[in-house]
């Protein structure tokens, strides 16, 4: 799969692994105490916060974290969890099939443009390559505006403001076939 907007740049290039917590904090506190990473809100986190943080969602199991590499180099960082049992308990009716996402991709004095929707679309293309996987959904800061066009690109549909108890989030939904009408759509804008 194609990103249009950086031409020969594929998902292709991206793959990913299960994060190691011990292993990867160094890197993972380096990311995520980035002032790139504000809305992360661990802009204040130690070593040791950032080795707690991911070895407490290793040991949850509903919750799961994974490294994502660009051309087998550490560039992104990808959550997986279940919305019946994490972030969003009692915020929403969660249907059968939902599957919650977070995303973050690493600092770099490069910028390739389209990368960080390319990436984007590779988390989503692997949530849904489980066919257990019937809807997306996302929870990013009511002020994130950058990420809120993101994921309109792969399909999300914005569905109401939550107070969740860190920050005001835009809960939004991305089916199957919304994200796959979206990638098409972009495919054939080329």
């Amino acid at each position: 799969m194609t990103d249009p907007s950086t031409p020969g740049t594929t998902t292709a290039d991206l793959t990913l692994r299960p994060l190691d917590p011990l292993k990867d904090a160094g890197l993972l506190h380096g990311w995520v105490t980035h002032p790139k990473a504000s809305f992360w809100m661990m802009q204040d986190a130690t070593l040791p916060d950032v080795e707690r943080e991911y070895m407490a969602i290793a040991a949850h199991e509903h919750h799961d974290a994974f490294i994502g590499l660009h051309k087998g180099v550490p560039a992104f960082l990808m959550e997986r969890y279940d919305p019946r049992y994490v972030e969003l308990v009692g915020l929403y009716d969660p249907e059968p099939g939902d599957v919650g996402m977070h995303f973050l991709t690493a600092p770099s004095d490069v910028r390739v443009p389209g990368f960080t929707r390319a990436v984007i679309t590779k988390v989503m293309a692997t949530l849904f390559a489980d066919p257990e996987t019937a809807r997306v959904v996302v929870e990013p800061d009511i002020d994130n505006t950058a990420v809120h066009a993101l994921n309109e690109a792969v399909g999300f549909r914005a569905s109401q403001v939550i107070q969740k108890p860190e920050k005001r989030a835009l809960l939004s939904f991305c089916t199957r076939e919304q994200f796959e009408t979206a990638v098409r759509e972009r495919e054939l804008a080329i």
